[in-house]
Parts: C-alpha cells; structure tokens; sequence
C-alpha cells in the first residue's frame, strides 16, 4: 500500500513517532508526508504557539523517518498548502494514517476523492500516545513545557508495545465506504 500521513510536525513527539512508524510498517510501497506550509500551519494550529519554519521541519521528518524505517521504505516529503490538498487528488494513495483528532477528514477527503472519479482510501486509526499525567502527548504541550517530547517511556507499556506493535493501531476497513 501508499500511505499518506499528513500534518505539521512541530515539535515532533512520540505520537508523531507513533504515526511514522504504522505509515512504515504498512507503506509497502511508498509513504508520503504531507506537511504543512508555513502559512497552512499558522492557519490550522488549535493554540497559539511558535511553529518552526518548513524547512526545519521537513529535516526533522526526514531524519525521524531514516531512524524509524526497519523496512527500507521509499519516503517522500511534500508540502501540504490545503488540509485535504494531498491525498485528494492523488491516484496513487491507498490509505491515510489519521489520529482520532483527524479522522473527521478522512470522509471529506473520501468525498473529494469520489467526486474526482477516483477510489476512496483506506483509513488506518492510530491511537494518542499519553504522557505521563494521562493526557494526551502534543506539540503545543510541549512548546508549553507541560510534557516531554518522549513521555512515553513507561517500560511496562514499551515491553508490550514490543511485543504486540500492530494491537495498537486500527485499521477502519470500512474507511472506503465513508
């Protein structure tokens, strides 16, 4: 499959980690990123806070992705300048890794993708990572200094992880149908 995941990475965190690394195990053959231009990022960000420029961005997905990559996978970074401008158009993607915040999209996006004549994707749910006082890990927590970058290190949780890495993702199958 071609995986997309989408959004503006900044700081990165263990929930982005998290996305990466389903967009890696499932991105037989390819995965894209689509990030956020400068502008879009100040347009979608839920909180007032500083955003690093694209550029820096971009190299820290890059390099987060070279780390996570145990497949060998063939990674592409885009910029991203419409919320649903990426996977919409695109022939090629078969599924999108979303976060319960971004879900919602995925029916628009499936929307667009059908009135453009072309075949929904698939949308491959991956849970919050928590920090830990419980809530969830963000870039805007963590620019606040509320949480780590890598709160997600309780060893119990790791070992399980470890073990049983596919439990903790979703596939929604019936993601085409939305």
């Amino acid at each position: 499959m071609r995986i997309t995941v989408a959004g503006t990475f900044g700081p990165i965190h263990d929930g982005h980690r998290a996305l990466f690394e389903q967009a890696l195990w499932f991105g037989d053959d390819g995965v894209l990123i689509a990030l956020t231009s400068d502008e879009l990022a100040t347009e979608t960000c839920h909180a007032s806070r500083p955003i690093p420029p694209f550029f820096e961005r971009k190299r820290i997905v890059e390099e987060t992705l070279t780390k996570l990559d145990k497949w060998g996978r063939d990674t592409e970074c885009r910029k991203l300048t419409d919320e649903l401008g990426i996977a919409s158009p695109d022939p090629t993607i078969d599924a999108l890794i979303v976060s319960p915040e971004t879900v919602a999209e995925l029916k628009e996006i499936n929307n667009l993708r059908r009135e453009q004549e072309l075949t929904p994707i698939l949308g491959i749910i991956v849970p919050y990572i928590l920090a830990e006082d419980g809530e969830r890990i963000s870039s805007t927590r963590i620019v606040k200094n509320e949480v780590d970058e890598q709160t997600w290190n309780s060893p119990r949780v790791n070992v399980i992880v470890q073990l049983f890495p596919r439990l903790f993702c979703s596939i929604n199958w019936l993601g085409s149908c939305m």
